[in-house]
């Protein structure tokens, strides 16, 4: 988390790269936000993703972005990825495919039981061969979502189907978090802004996607749209 995105710029260098501790991240070179033109980008942009649709207020200012975009000459078009509109469904699947077992030892490891998960005392574990079958759903899910950048290079998406959340509230409906949910099981580069404000005062988040090991796209349409938005008034506290 970072207060505007050329702090990102400036970490992201020093948080990447092998650790020799995590088996899955591979030494891949970084490409330089600096570097990328991002009147040539081809962008698509949702505010529904099949699952559920954004609230009329993250709507409207995901389409604000994308007009803002256009009118600078940025091909921008209305799109998402086929399959999109499994991510809430596998996501569910795999996270109580083992009967909540994996939730419960982290639970057991930080010496508590408490949880705010509604599903977890429902959850039952599959046996094998379901589990396989739910490994290539997601394999198949994950293949279809690829495609989509056979001709876009970002998408524009909510972060949730609602705005933030007041604090100490707790929003039960999990399909509002499906927007996320999506790009963790793809494991694509995202950055998130401020896309604007909720009638309540609250931010409402825009989630930039791009495709795989390509965060250079992602900060730089990030730092692109947030010059373009401006800064927003802090809160008075």
């Amino acid at each position: 988390m970072a207060k505007y995105v050329e702090d990102l710029e400036i970490i992201f260098p020093l948080i990447s790269g092998p650790d020799w501790v995590d088996p899955s991240i591979i030494p891949m070179p970084l490409g330089s936000p600096k570097k990328i033109n991002v009147t040539k980008l081809r962008i698509a942009f949702h505010t529904d993703n099949g699952i559920i649709p954004a609230s009329p207020e993250i709507s409207q200012m995901i389409r604000k972005i994308a007009l803002m975009l256009s009118d600078s000459g940025i091909l921008i078009e209305e799109d998402r990825p086929n399959g999109i509109e499994q991510s809430y469904e596998i996501m569910m699947d795999l996270l109580s495919a083992d009967g909540g077992a994996s939730i419960k030892r982290l639970l057991q490891e930080s010496n508590t039981t408490e949880h705010s998960i509604p599903w977890l005392s429902l959850a039952k574990p599959i046996d094998a061969t379901a589990f396989d079958a739910l490994i290539m759903k997601w394999f198949r899910f994950k293949s279809m979502m690829m495609s989509f950048f056979k001709n876009y290079d970002v998408i524009l998406s909510p972060v949730n189907a609602y705005p933030a959340l007041p604090h100490s509230s707790i929003r039960d409906d999990l399909q509002a978090f499906s927007y996320t949910m999506t790009y963790n099981l793809t494991g694509w580069p995202v950055t998130v802004l401020r896309g604007g404000t909720s009638s309540e005062g609250l931010p409402i988040g825009l989630q930039i996607i791009t495709q795989p090991w390509r965060e250079d796209i992602a900060l730089a349409i990030a730092t692109y749209i947030e010059k373009e938005l401006g800064e927003f008034q802090s809160p008075l506290i």
